[in-house]
């Protein structure tokens, strides 16, 4: 059963005509408004009341959009933040690399000129690794009877002496630095000719002239070179510098210090002396007295 409207809703004019009434006031609107602008201050003025309701609905969906952006641009900024850091360190760890080759370059070039200027033959050789006697002052090298090494040969890098070959096998050969205290070197004063001999104390431990009187003219500074006179280390090659002298009334002897002018810790390579075609009888020991304990 049907509802009866009430009679409110049975007043005014027919669908149809208010379709008709409606779509003209339109179409006339629309056409003033293309042709004489005449809803502009309508709709500025909507648009204004209305901007509250279109913020709060569009404010959301911008927040979201905002921060998927904000998200991604750190995302990528970490990336290449990361990205750079890597390849700093590479250029940093490139740069330290191509530093110690050229340092390593200078000192090889450094080791031709003195191969050239020595007085016998001389062979390359790089260190394999520290003697490993702890109270020996020895290094191994990666050349040996292959490479007709011999005991006895003398080793030298670009400033002096190094040491002396002491024992060799078929593929390396072990050096007694010039600091080990079986070791001693016949020498001389280059500024006046005065021979001596240098000893070994021990690693890292300078160099000592020993059974010199105190007044002997030996100066600070002065340079020690080899003599020649044991005929095992060639004459004229650069083996220290005196860096203290002590001369104390009462003793019998002065205490002469020096440091090897070898940087035999700062560098890989060194060069091994051909050995003289008539060698000499090779003594393993020192055979001078050793120095008086204080």
């Amino acid at each position: 059963m049907q509802a009866n409207q009430p009679a409110f809703f049975k007043q005014g004019p027919k669908p149809l005509t208010r379709v008709l009434i409606f779509s003209a006031i339109s179409i006339g609107l629309m056409v003033g408004d293309a042709n004489y602008q005449l809803l502009n201050q309508v709709r500025d003025k909507l648009s204004l009341a209305l901007y509250p309701l279109q913020w709060l609905a569009t404010t959301p969906i911008n927040a979201l959009i905002e921060g998927n952006d904000y998200l991604q641009q750190q995302t990528q900024l970490v990336s290449e933040n990361k990205m750079l850091n890597n390849e700093k360190l590479a250029a940093k760890g490139m740069a330290m690399r191509l530093n110690a080759l050229e340092i390593e370059n200078a000192h090889l070039r450094n080791l031709k000129i003195a191969s050239e200027n020595t007085p016998r033959q001389a062979q390359l050789t790089k260190i394999l690794y520290n003697s490993r006697d702890p109270f020996a002052a020895k290094l191994v090298l990666d050349k040996g009877q292959q490479s007709d090494i011999s005991p006895g040969q003398i080793v030298l890098d670009a400033s002096g002496v190094v040491g002396q070959i002491v024992r060799v096998q078929p593929l390396t050969s072990e050096v007694r630095l010039l600091s080990d205290r079986n070791h001693m070197v016949p020498v001389m004063i280059e500024r006046n000719q005065l021979r001596t001999v240098v000893y070994g104390s021990g690693r890292h431990a300078p160099l000592e002239v020993r059974n010199m009187a105190p007044n002997v003219d030996i100066q600070v500074g002065d340079r020690l070179l080899t003599s020649g006179i044991d005929s095992i280390y060639p004459a004229g090659l650069p083996v220290a510098k005196v860096t203290k002298i002590e001369r104390t009334t009462g003793n019998a002897f002065a205490r002469i210090y020096s440091e090897p002018l070898a940087q035999i810790d700062q560098h890989r390579y060194f060069l091994i002396l051909d050995a003289p075609a008539t060698p000499p009888p090779y003594p393993t020991e020192a055979s001078a007295p050793k120095a008086k304990k204080h």
